[in-house]
């Protein structure tokens, strides 16, 4: 039965909200803890508390369901018609289901209505169809051999999600691995595990069999590392910090030299040259940008790179669409930024903000502490302007809705501010020459660019990044489905 957004919030403000494993074993472990919502604070339920035997049990099922089961040798149009069934139990969930990320990430609930569950569901939609329309090869041998190319599952596959796009990261590492005919063990970040515990069920309903796709909830140190160390885990594929990141590589190292993927920070500019075309639908792309999802987001367009001659107007439109973001309590339809994800992460966000003052840069739109909403976790969209490169807020990756703007005059110097940075994930830049927009796309080091407009392209585009924002792979696009599976050559000698 499909609960109603209000239903959700009340079962929220009861403590009634679960989410345990789901692992197609017996005996698993009964330990939880207690899931606080970051809205007010309060416990809205628990969620499963997993070990390293967790682990072992969940494995073990999914090699034999990848060694012996049914979902890797059905065909693939029989595995379409499946997650079909499941896209359509998420459409009539898609309610309870953006509730739950709002309850349990904080996301305004008109995000999740709007853009995230449509995005879930457009994601598993479009991996469905992705699975009897990708062939194989036959090489250009001699006629005395054939020589065929084909693309095999890679086995256990374990995906690690970040709390920001509980939903929507749990479609784009499930839907490519899952359709590829992979055994799935998914291990949701331990702030947000509700929507995925209620994505796997309905999966099982849609008729996904349950050793095919697992869910283990629990802390990264302990299940997340289990995942990463163990011997019969073929690849993973982790979105999150960095710092965690470089873990999963070394996990790999010390077992079985597993397939890592990863899409880790970021810190991309926004770049707005002299012949940008400025109006409200620039203004409103750049504020995006910056403040979408709180700026919790890998590709925050958290620099605002702008040429001397424009930044004293554009900063005033910017300043004025700033009164439209809603700060306030994410029921709220009008709210347009919640709360940061936890008491940690909003002391680190408030440091950023208190450097940054320190440092010498000026706050001029923003800046309050909204301590009389909620749990007081309630950071304003704030404009810091006369930032230079070699300030804390201009390096480090804040993700939380600190904006940071630095001038250039001459597009080289743009281009070297643009690059000046550790990541690589996505960048966005304004001009109306042709010429530049060829020439700046190719300079800025990045895996997505953007022109006159903040994007991070759709499903059928490739998502990651240069540097330390990405390893491995890529989410999304056909490119997704390569690093789920292995490439064999079958020569066969007439």
């Amino acid at each position: 039965m499909s609960m109603t957004t209000a239903q959700v919030f009340e079962l929220a403000k009861k403590q009634q909200l679960w989410a345990g494993h789901l692992i197609a074993a017996e005996q698993i472990s009964e330990a939880s803890l207690p899931n606080h919502s970051p809205i007010d604070n309060n416990c809205i339920g628990n969620i499963a508390n997993g070990n390293r035997q967790d682990v072992e049990l969940a494995v073990s099922a999914a090699r034999d369901a990848f060694e012996h089961g049914e979902w890797r040798r059905m065909s693939p149009a029989e595995r379409k018609v499946i997650m079909q069934r499941w896209c359509q139990l998420m459409q009539e969930h898609s309610d309870e289901l953006a509730a739950l990320d709002c309850v349990d990430a904080g996301k305004p609930i008109t995000e999740c209505l709007n853009t995230d569950l449509p995005a879930t569901i457009e994601t598993f939609e479009w991996y469905a169809e992705t699975a009897d329309k990708v062939f194989g090869k036959v090489a250009p041998t001699g006629a005395d051999a054939l020589g065929l190319v084909v693309q095999e599952p890679i086995g256990v596959v374990g995906a690690v999600l970040p709390w920001n796009f509980p939903a929507q990261m749990y479609a784009w590492k499930v839907a490519p691995a899952l359709i590829t005919g992979n055994s799935v063990i998914v291990k949701p970040a331990e702030l947000t595990s509700l929507s995925a515990y209620r994505l796997t069920q309905l999966a099982y309903e849609a008729g996904i069999p349950k050793a095919a796709l697992q869910l283990i909830c629990g802390l990264g140190e302990e299940v997340g590392a289990a995942l990463g160390q163990h011997m019969d885990v073929d690849m993973v594929s982790f979105t999150g910090s960095t710092e965690v990141g470089r873990l999963f590589l070394q996990y790999s190292a010390q077992s079985n030299l597993k397939e890592v993927v990863l899409e880790c920070g970021g810190k991309s500019p926004q770049v707005v040259f002299a012949d940008a075309l400025i109006n409200e639908q620039t203004v409103e792309h750049i504020l995006s940008a910056a403040f979408w999802n709180m700026s919790e987001n890998c590709s925050c367009g958290s620099r605002l790179i702008v040429h001397a001659s424009l930044k004293d107007s554009l900063l005033a439109l910017l300043k004025e669409g700033l009164k439209s973001w809603k700060v306030g309590l994410p029921y709220d339809p009008e709210v347009a930024i919640g709360p940061m994800i936890e008491k940690a992460h909003f002391d680190k966000v408030v440091s950023h903000l208190d450097t940054a003052k320190a440092e010498g840069a000026t706050v001029v739109a923003g800046g309050r502490i909204h301590e009389e909403v909620g749990s007081g976790w309630y950071v304003e969209p704030t404009i810091f302007d006369n930032v230079s490169a070699d300030m804390t807020l201009f390096k480090e990756e804040v993700f939380g809705p600190l904006l940071a703007i630095t001038s250039f005059e001459t597009e080289e110097e743009a281009i070297a501010l643009a690059n000046q940075s550790n990541y690589g994930l996505a960048a966005s830049f304004y001009t109306q020459n042709i010429h530049r927009a060829f020439r700046v796309a190719a300079a800025i080091k990045a895996g997505t660019v953007s022109i006159n407009g903040f994007s991070e392209g759709d499903i059928t585009t490739p998502f990651g990044g240069y540097k330390q924002s990405g390893f491995g792979g890529r989410d999304n696009g056909l490119e997704a489905l390569s690093q789920y599976t292995q490439t064999k050559t079958i020569w066969l000698v007439n």
